[in-house]
């Protein structure tokens, strides 16, 4: 029997041979030279797009808790899609704490983090987070649109980084200059970033109207300078800031805000109270059929207005006054007699 030979190990006196090249009677490749020699290597990597090297390793942790709807995974998928320093992860479960956050970003390498939280199937919260420090800011979203559904004419390239506009009065105010800060950190495509691209073509808004933030995404055209959207849009309704991640003291609460269940029970109020008006008025009004009617006693002022007419004599008249003449009609005969005519008529035919 042969002996058995080692996983991996060669046989004795028999060495790995490189790849010799074709004999002289073995036909040559096809493109290649037909001497036998060894084609040169036609394929070459190219060198790096940027000799720049990646120092702001900004990592943004995006998902959702369960029970988001269909609209909600399509804006977190566009985000991802949108930043290509983003990661992804499973669903959390509604009955984990949100501090559990802090740790599936440590296992997945972040330190920046959004945070979908989905409640009674209708009302969307988000959260940003720079974990595990913190702040962290909560935010009620609202008059989402996704990619897919605007079906605008803006385009841009895949993993290319964006220009952060901001309006005015995030300078001016302290909680909206922390949320400025936020809002770089996590939107802002880090350069050198491995995923990304070297060009510049479409600029993210945030604009601040109505005590909320609005959010757009819009192209550059390289033509005239000009702004076309791309999307997503959503309005974000800010609630809180804490100091800590997913938690600690509150740093600011904003008075403006009115929870979406205090919205729908002044609505569902409103609806009663409308009813409830028109319940009370038919009630009045069967009321009012069934009283008695009261006389009204005469009004002294009635005749205010009223002018007394010229009193004329009276006259006694003591003759008979003449009779009038009876004028007979002469055509009645006559028609009186042409229908006894008609009459014979019929009666002999």
């Amino acid at each position: 029997m042969a002996a058995k030979r080692k996983r991996g190990a060669l046989a004795a006196g028999k060495a790995k041979r490189a790849r010799s090249a074709p004999s002289a009677g073995e036909a040559a490749p096809e493109g290649g030279p037909r001497d036998g020699s060894i084609p040169p290597q036609e394929y070459s990597i190219p060198p790096p797009v940027s000799q720049g090297k990646w120092k702001n390793k900004e990592r943004v942790l995006i998902f959702s808790s369960r029970g988001i709807n269909f609209r909600t995974r399509h804006l977190m998928q566009d985000l991802r899609t949108l930043m290509p320093h983003s990661k992804a992860d499973t669903k959390m479960d509604r009955k984990d704490q949100l501090f559990v956050i802090n740790e599936v970003c440590e296992m997945k390498n972040c330190n920046k983090c959004i945070f979908f939280e989905a409640k009674k199937k209708q009302d969307l919260y988000m959260w940003l987070s720079n974990t595990p420090q913190g702040p962290s800011a909560k935010f009620l979203v609202q008059n989402v649109h996704t990619l897919a559904e605007l079906k605008m004419t803006g385009n841009c390239l895949r993993g290319s980084r964006p220009l952060l506009s901001f309006d005015p009065i995030f300078d001016r105010e302290p909680h909206y200059a922390l949320l400025k800060e936020l809002f770089i950190q996590i939107f802002g495509t880090p350069q050198y970033h491995p995923k990304s691209q070297p060009f510049v073509d479409h600029v993210f808004t945030f604009t601040v109207t109505d005590e909320r933030i609005w959010f757009r995404n819009y192209q550059i055209i390289e033509e005239d300078a000009s702004l076309v959207e791309i999307g997503p849009r959503f309005v974000l309704n800010l609630i809180k800031i804490f100091q800590g991640s997913f938690g600690g003291p509150t740093l600011y609460e904003n008075p403006h805000y009115r929870s979406p269940n205090m919205h729908r029970r002044l609505i569902r109020l409103s609806v009663a109270a409308k009813f409830r008006e028109k319940q009370q008025v038919k009630e009045v009004q069967k009321i009012k059929k069934k009283e008695t009617k009261v006389l009204v006693k005469e009004d002294p002022t009635e005749v205010v207005f009223e002018t007394p007419a010229e009193e004329k004599p009276v006259e006694i008249q003591l003759v008979k006054p003449e009779s009038k003449p009876i004028v007979k009609d002469k055509k009645k005969p006559r028609k009186i007699q042409r229908k006894k005519q008609k009459k014979l008529f019929r009666t002999e035919g």
